[in-house]
């Protein structure tokens, strides 16, 4: 991709895009872009009573439920053009109820159930209170029961339930009294049932196992039935019909064809999946729109705010991190609870960081991987830093390094993992002492794929062949490299280490399934000191 230097030309067209605006009546009065789920919300509300929807953070569910709110309030008017224009015949007006628990992340119980109050005292001005509902429980089922006093049953939307559940820093106790004051307020839904015409909940971690939900046994889960997969984010249908304007500024912008824009875009943040048969992938709407606002493709949604909980839990479950873009998982992974999780793969799926690649129909098996560019590159550098320690003069030359290989300048690219190593200081590698051998041998080829993993997905490391595993395989536009590593305690070893690396590589076959015409192969044999901890020698041959 040719990188704009121009300022936006007169010719382009200028739209408004709604960026991290989540009210729709301000979306529509201010005439901003939106993709039309009218019609698949539509069919949610006539055809469910109590729906739960876990998506990704920043990736439409706020939207969704203000659509619904302003659906259920009657406002036919600023519907007009949408699909449910045609669709609803008879609008009516319900009492609203909504809450986005987003507002009580990191409270304690007292907090919360403060939090709690002052929202539902605020609802009680309109429906009245009573002077025992002294609980948030008490005092939300009074209200829905008031509310529908007048003959008109009640509609709740919650956005982001379990926001108040993800704090990390929270001790046992703590975490069992917050759930506590959300248990007492989550079991009215059921015991007000009768009094409820629709509910919908959103979040981002399932609910299935969570005590919190042993009330709500009635909640229809949607979030992985491809009937409604694509009901927050942006088909690649509506990237060329409601957003090809915008493709189109974007490619004039960056002086290459709509068909490359297209391509670019939906390399950089498209591909979500979230159901086993979904007609189409889905393109992160918080990205895209933001990439159209200002013009510019960049890691809008990872740039968002890594989520504080994820770390923890990577760091809690010694996450190894080379093989998550080729995860074979059963369905019953995806449904397990925040308290009951012994991997932290469920909260990688469920918050956006992996997505469904592939289904087996014979053995009921997902594939999982990376969605997109953005995410994959965002995570990773993600990793470098909080879980590797590495800093970002070393990411810097990180990057050096991919930058040669990509233009075959392959010493230059050597002499820079060299010094992308040697400026990682020893404490934060990892390893307890210069006699953990294999610490240091996981560690290191850990550090490779993910320098690899944050520019391009085209890298595998313990490669399968005939005779043996490839330490790592990496792809560019007109080269396989194929790289094996050896470690030695000295430098004086190393001449040696590099030999027999390369010599491996060729005795084991590693580059024979890459020999094909039109596609330079290059065989490199590394030796890592663990005396000096960096590149010592290597030795590189094309095929």
């Amino acid at each position: 991709m040719r990188h704009a230097t121009s300022i936006i030309t007169q010719t382009m067209v200028q739209r408004r895009y709604t960026g991290g605006q989540y009210d729709f009546k301000t979306i529509v009065e201010d005439g901003a872009v939106i993709s039309d789920k009218t019609g698949l919300m539509y069919d949610l509300v006539k055809n469910n009573t109590f729906v739960f929807l876990s998506r990704p953070r920043r990736f439409g569910k706020s939207l969704l439920c203000s659509m619904l709110k302003y659906y259920f309030l009657g406002k036919k008017e600023l519907f007009k053009g949408f699909a449910i224009e045609h669709l609803e015949k008879d609008w009516k007006q319900y009492p609203v109820l909504t809450f986005s628990m987003s507002s009580f992340k990191n409270e304690n119980a007292e907090g919360v159930r403060r939090a709690l109050m002052s929202k539902l005292k605020a609802y009680g001005e309109t429906y009245g209170c009573k002077d025992d509902e002294l609980s948030p429980g008490l005092l939300f089922s009074g209200i829905i029961r008031r509310a529908a006093a007048g003959g008109t049953k009640v509609v709740l939307i919650i956005d982001e339930y379990d926001a108040p559940m993800l704090d990390t820093e929270r001790s046992d106790e703590d975490e069992t009294a917050v759930r506590r004051v959300m248990l007492d307020f989550y079991q009215q839904i059921k015991e007000c049932t009768g009094y409820i015409q629709f509910a919908f909940l959103t979040g981002i971690t399932k609910f299935s196992n969570l005590s919190i939900f042993s009330a709500i046994n009635n909640l229809c889960n949607i979030s992985m039935l491809g009937r409604y997969s694509t009901i927050c984010g942006i088909t690649q249908s509506e990237m060329e019909t409601t957003f090809k304007p915008d493709v189109e500024n974007l490619a004039e912008y960056y002086e290459v064809s709509y068909d490359e824009m297209l391509a670019i875009l939906k390399e950089h943040y498209d591909g979500y999946r979230f159901a086993k048969r979904q007609p189409e992938e889905i393109y992160n709407p918080y990205s895209l729109t933001n990439a159209f606002k200002v013009c510019e493709i960049s890691n809008f949604w990872f740039e968002s705010g890594t989520p504080s909980y994820l770390i923890p839990f990577l760091k809690k479950f010694k996450t190894e991190v080379t093989g998550l873009n080729d995860m074979c998982v059963n369905e019953s992974d995806f449904h397990v609870s925040l308290d009951s999780m012994t991997t932290a793969l469920p909260l990688l799926f469920q918050s956006g960081y992996l997505t469904i690649k592939g289904y087996d129909s014979i053995s009921e098996n997902y594939t999982l991987g990376f969605p997109n560019s953005e995410v994959r590159s965002g995570f990773m550098n993600c990793v470098l830093k909080e879980l590797l320690g590495v800093g970002v003069s070393s990411q810097g030359i990180a990057g050096n390094f991919y930058a040669s290989l990509y233009r075959e300048r392959i010493d230059d690219a050597m002499q820079y993992l060299r010094a992308y190593f040697a400026s990682i200081p020893y404490p934060q590698q990892g390893v307890s002492s210069l006699d953990d051998f294999a610490r240091f041998e996981d560690y290191y080829q850990t550090l490779l794929y993910v320098v690899f993993s944050i520019f391009s997905s085209k890298i595998h490391t313990e490669v399968r062949s005939a005779r043996g595993r490839a330490d790592v395989v990496f792809s560019m536009p007109d080269t396989q490299y194929v790289m094996e590593v050896k470690l030695c305690k000295t430098n004086a070893e190393s001449e040696k280490a590099a030999e027999e690396a390369l010599s491996q590589i060729d005795d084991k076959g590693y580059a024979i399934p890459y020999e094909k015409p039109g596609k330079r192969v290059v065989k490199i044999g590394v030796a890592f000191s663990q005396e000096s901890r960096t590149v010592e020698e290597y030795l590189i041959q094309e095929a």
